[in-house]
């Protein structure tokens, strides 16, 4: 019988959750030894919810503890560098949500570190382990729609974070549309050329003063020489809109879909169905799937399937986006 990955939670909010109640409840391979929060009292709060004896607002003490085998950072981009560095050289084994760190040069130095110590380190792109998602990645492979030609995707939220969180986000292109930067990496096997990405202000004034915007466009150009366009938006006042298809020379593959169950209801002078309402629900499997492949990485000594070189790649087309949308120009990714 394997021995259970000792794991602490740093990070208690909505995503930190998340991984928390997987790990606590569905993960028989893993056990919470501790929650970590800048508050005692929302780590007190956290740790009783979820049946956890320990909790703390002092990351030293659980980088210290050798008990503790991996870390869970699920906190402000920020902060992803510094944690994962010192995470690294008291050797505990990483995964952090994307983006990896908040500038592709922090990446590199997180990166080294992680060489250094011969950390394992899986980025939070839960696209990946979602089951739709690998079905497409499998299609596309063996053949099914030919050789890919163009990618279309759509990520919108059904409204805008509150300020304080959009003024530390990085912007729509950073928080957002970096989902889709890394899979479309993912789905077509090559990297992004050069990307011209476009924005503007909507639905929510207060973006302006950060110089974001809650409508976005992007159209990347590949090296294999496929093409792509992506839109974010934070203006999907219906619900929680996550899609994606794939062109091909001899057909197309449509990713995701806008319904909760495949139920359409028919009233008087109207229809509807009922939409995804958020990511937690949308994303429910693939928050479980890939948390258990850290788990299972660290048991077998394996690297994951989506690494930190994968988290600096999405954080570089991030960036030139970003730019990009600034400057109005088409910008060069590598």
């Amino acid at each position: 019988m394997r021995k259970k990955v000792r794991c602490a939670v740093i990070g208690v909010g909505r995503l930190g959750m998340i991984h928390a109640a997987n790990l606590v409840y569905h993960i028989p391979n893993a056990e919470v030894a501790t929650i970590v929060a800048s508050r005692m009292e929302s780590a007190e709060k956290a740790a009783r919810k979820l049946g956890i004896d320990k909790f703390t607002n002092n990351l030293r003490e659980v980088l210290e503890d050798d008990a503790i085998e991996a870390v869970i950072i699920v906190t402000p981009t920020n902060t992803h560098a510094e944690i994962i560095i010192q995470a690294a050289k008291h050797k505990k084994h990483i995964f952090v949500d994307k983006p990896i760190t908040e500038t592709s040069e922090e990446a590199d130095s997180v990166i080294e570190e992680l060489k250094k110590y011969q950390i394992i380190c899986q980025v939070g792109f839960m696209r990946r382990f979602d089951p739709s998602y690998l079905e497409a990645k499998k299609r596309i492979a063996q053949g099914d729609i030919g050789e890919p030609l163009h990618f279309k995707g759509v990520s919108r939220d059904p409204g805008s974070p509150p300020e304080a969180y959009i003024k530390t986000s990085g912007g729509i292109f950073l928080d957002l549309c970096i989902h889709d930067f890394d899979i479309v990496r993912f789905l077509l096997g090559s990297e992004v050329k050069s990307i011209q990405s476009f924005g503007k202000v909507l639905v929510h004034p207060f973006m302006k003063k950060y110089d974001d915007a809650d409508q976005a466009l992007s159209y990347l150009e590949f090296e294999s020489g496929v093409t792509a366009d992506i839109e974010g938006s934070r203006n999907s006042t219906f619900g929680y809109d996550i899609r994606g298809e794939v062109l091909g020379t001899e057909g197309m593959i449509q990713i995701g879909s806008l319904q909760q169950h495949n139920n359409i209801i028919f009233t008087k002078n109207k229809s509807y169905y009922d939409t995804i309402p958020d990511f937690p629900t949308y994303f429910k499997d693939a928050f479980l799937i890939e948390m258990e492949h850290f788990i299972e990485c660290i048991q077998t000594n394996t690297q994951p399937s989506v690494n930190a070189m994968d988290g600096k790649m999405a954080l570089q087309i991030s960036e030139a986006a970003t730019k990009s949308y600034k400057t109005n120009k088409k910008i060069y990714v590598r």
